[in-house]
């Protein structure tokens, strides 16, 4: 019940994150476009703007590739516009292998992005301070937990960083191309395992450690999707004023 609870929660955050980056860049590029008045010079700021995201996210997959013994090509981090609607930021040209493989190095950037933005929240911010003063609801305790973050003296630092690779983090569709069959195979195996009796030895050995990781992805996507919100508003209201002084919109 445990590791269902996690997916459960996983799957929630991930959405949030997923609508709210989606808003959020849609809401950027249109500050930029009414800033410019040029959608190439616009498309550029928005490139520069997740540089550091981009570049984690392309050498994960070229590292991993790397790692796996699979040959590389060309490395880009030059934004290119795929139509009037979508824009990449960047990528790195791996020969196609086996599924195993192929997966691991589609999920390269979501393992390093995750793992930073679970360090920053950790180790930089001190979450769980925060969140044991809501769930206390002891406002000391809360107030004294967002103090002691806000006031470090690079923690601008460390949230447009968290911004801009949770921002990234996410597999593009070419990442995503071998993991529907590998998760596929991975459902076999379970219900094959399950099929010969060793439906026990799983929960007894896997349950725990699966659970774990369940939260633990929940809780990355969690802490990505709260930065995206806490950014949406202002960067919406910009854009709104920014419309009423140009007198410009933008769809």
């Amino acid at each position: 019940m445990s590791s269902l609870a996690g997916l459960g929660w996983l799957l929630l955050c991930a959405g949030l994150l997923l609508i709210l980056q989606r808003g959020l860049h849609r809401q950027i590029q249109g500050v930029f476009l009414l800033l410019t008045r040029n959608p190439g010079i616009a498309q550029v700021l928005f490139a520069l703007l997740f540089l550091p995201g981009v570049f984690l996210h392309e050498l994960s997959h070229y590292l991993m590739a790397r790692l796996l013994g699979v040959r590389t090509g060309r490395f880009s981090l030059i934004p290119v516009a795929i139509d009037s609607q979508r824009l990449q930021l960047g990528y790195v040209e791996t020969d196609q292998t086996d599924l195993a493989r192929d997966a691991l190095i589609g999920m390269a950037p979501l393992l390093s992005g995750g793992s930073l933005v679970a360090y920053i929240g950790l180790a930089r911010f001190d979450l769980p301070g925060l969140w044991n003063g809501l769930r206390l609801g002891d406002l000391s305790v809360l107030e004294q937990a967002w103090l002691t973050m806000y006031r470090r003296p690079d923690f601008w630092l460390w949230l447009y960083l968290a911004f801009v690779v949770s921002s990234t983090m996410l597999p593009s569709r070419s990442d995503r191309r071998a993991w529907l069959p590998a998760v596929v195979l991975i459902i076999l195996l379970v219900l094959l395992s399950l099929l010969v009796g060793a439906g026990p030895w799983l929960m007894e050995n896997l349950a725990a450690p699966v659970s774990a990781a369940l939260r633990s992805a929940a809780f990355v996507f969690g802490v990505s999707a709260a930065i995206h919100l806490l950014f949406l508003p202002p960067v919406f209201l910009l854009r709104l004023l920014l419309e009423r002084l140009s007198g410009l919109r933008i769809a």
